[in-house]
């Protein structure tokens, strides 16, 4: 699932000694590491970090730039600094907010190293590709290390509800291909790949299991589409998650084969919030989004 975002981001540097009996305890893909709990100045360059740590009612000192998730670009109101995009930061900016924490991720990599020279940093990649364990330790673990227990408790409990109750409507609902346009552009992604969740998570029974597991997908075709029939799409739009040029995914899928499929005649598709699905992937408020459309969408068709 996370095969290819998990690729070379075991690098964790925290500055952490030995666990100590008052810090906190962050589980990373270098395994456990100790971090001084409530931190008052905090950045992230993850984005499904800075989506849970908002979930958690914890503010950050500064904010990357552009953010791409709608629910988050309240953020970016003018009252936080730009520390970078979410692959290159602004070290001046970073350097200057003296922050106590900085939490990277994926896409900011290739940058822990010099991250930690200002700061202690730990990398906030999935350390699993299990979604659903990734999301519940992570909220949990931020919740312990910035006082937000409670809050945390209750956003983990609610996602495990609702991902309860999509796995029962999910369950011989039909079989289902995640499927990301890029312009005019299609590819496929199937179980085992940085999407697959949706199967060995959501519980929708794919389609095909040979797909190609590459980070974009195996490339298909309109005729393809029509050959394999799926009950369900799952769309997920990537130039719109990323604010490119370029048709959308409606417009892209409007083509006669593809309306002759199952999905299409009978509404079964579900076109993912782009930027939730994609960039704020592990966030416990996208996560839980994306499970409630899937809810929706399913909750319908029966």
């Amino acid at each position: 699932m996370f095969g290819q975002l998990l690729k070379g981001a075991a690098c964790v540097i925290a500055f952490a000694a030995p666990a100590a009996a008052a810090e906190t305890q962050l589980t990373t893909l270098a395994g456990t590491v100790s971090v001084q709990p409530n931190p008052t100045e905090v950045i992230t360059f993850d984005l499904g970090t800075l989506d849970t740590l908002t979930a958690l009612e914890v503010d950050v000192a500064g904010v990357p730039s552009p953010i791409y998730v709608p629910a988050l670009e309240h953020l970016d109101d003018g009252t936080r600094p730009h520390i970078g995009t979410l692959f290159e930061p602004d070290y001046e900016q970073v350097f200057a907010l003296k922050p106590d924490l900085i939490l990277a991720g994926p896409r900011t990599r290739e940058q822990i190293e010099f991250l930690g020279k200002i700061a202690p940093t730990v990398d906030m990649s999935p350390f699993s590709d299990d979604i659903e364990k990734v999301v519940k330790t992570q909220t949990t673990e931020l919740g312990a290390l910035f006082g937000k227990e409670a809050k945390a408790t209750d956003l983990v409990d609610q996602l495990h509800r609702s991902l309860e109750t999509l796995r029962a409507l999910t369950k011989d609902a039909g079989k289902g291909l995640i499927v990301m346009t890029n312009g005019p552009k299609l590819s496929a992604f199937g179980p085992g790949s940085r999407f697959g969740w949706v199967h060995e998570t959501f519980g929708v029974e794919p389609l095909l299991d040979n797909v190609d597991a590459e980070t974009h997908g195996e490339a298909i075709s309109f005729e393809f589409l029509h050959e394999v029939n799926p009950d369900w799409l799952i769309v997920f739009d990537r130039t719109k998650a990323t604010r490119g040029d370029g048709a959308t995914a409606d417009v892209t899928l409007n083509n006669e084969l593809v309306a002759q499929t199952t999905a299409m005649q009978k509404g079964q598709v579900i076109y993912v919030h782009p930027a939730d699905f994609y960039i704020a992937t592990t966030g416990v408020r996208s996560l839980q989004d994306t499970v409630d459309q899937f809810i929706a969408a399913f909750g319908a068709a029966q």
